[in-house]
């Protein structure tokens, strides 16, 4: 069988206006790369979602799990602030419970490499990476200019709390999409991305 679930998640909370207290490593040291501490909690929620078996056909358990490079320096706002710790922390708690080592080769700016390689698997794969660069620099690259309804054209930057999911029955079929919303933190929205 070569058919292909791709689950994209946006990297948890982070330390901004919207989210209060300082960045924290997983060992509680402040760190303005690291996720905030409502970050931390979106982490856990995520293994248990996708690493209990209790997220039923819409959250199956992963077989790979790829997040953007934690030591890669990236300057996505133009502020030079280097690197991001948070896709590679909001995925350790999942890995850590399912056994996996998360895949980091790729770092954001690269997300050719990363779709070219995601695209020759089969399986179950979860990606979490930078919100800017989801829909523009990967779904597009994985969708090769197919058309899908409800496909947002950005991700809002206010949102954690979703769930994309990309389905392919066989290599070279089209890929049928939902967003999910699980809605495991009080606050979490069942409202799409929009367009």
């Amino acid at each position: 069988m070569s058919s292909l679930i791709l689950l994209v998640v946006r990297h948890a909370e982070k330390p901004d206006e919207s989210e209060p207290g300082p960045g924290l490593t997983i060992d509680g040291a402040e760190d303005n790369r690291s996720l905030v501490v409502r970050g931390w909690q979106r982490a856990g929620a995520w293994a248990a979602l996708f690493g209990s078996g209790l997220g039923g056909d819409d959250y199956p358990q992963p077989a790979l799990v790829y997040a953007a490079d934690p030591d890669q320096p990236v300057d996505v706002t133009g502020s030079g602030d280097g690197s991001s710790k948070r896709p590679y922390e909001t995925v350790r708690p999942l890995c850590d419970r399912i056994h996996l080592e998360p895949i980091t080769k790729w770092a954001v700016g690269q997300e050719s490499d990363l779709v070219s390689e995601i695209s020759k698997l089969t399986g179950v794969v979860l990606v979490c990476w930078e919100h800017k660069h989801i829909v523009s620099a990967i779904l597009q690259q994985i969708l090769k200019g197919q058309i899908l309804p409800n496909l947002p054209l950005r991700w809002n930057r206010e949102r954690f709390d979703v769930v994309l999911r990309l389905d392919r029955i066989t290599d070279g079929a089209p890929w049928s999409f939902r967003q999910l919303f699980p809605r495991l933190l009080a606050g979490d929205s069942d409202v799409p991305l929009g367009k």
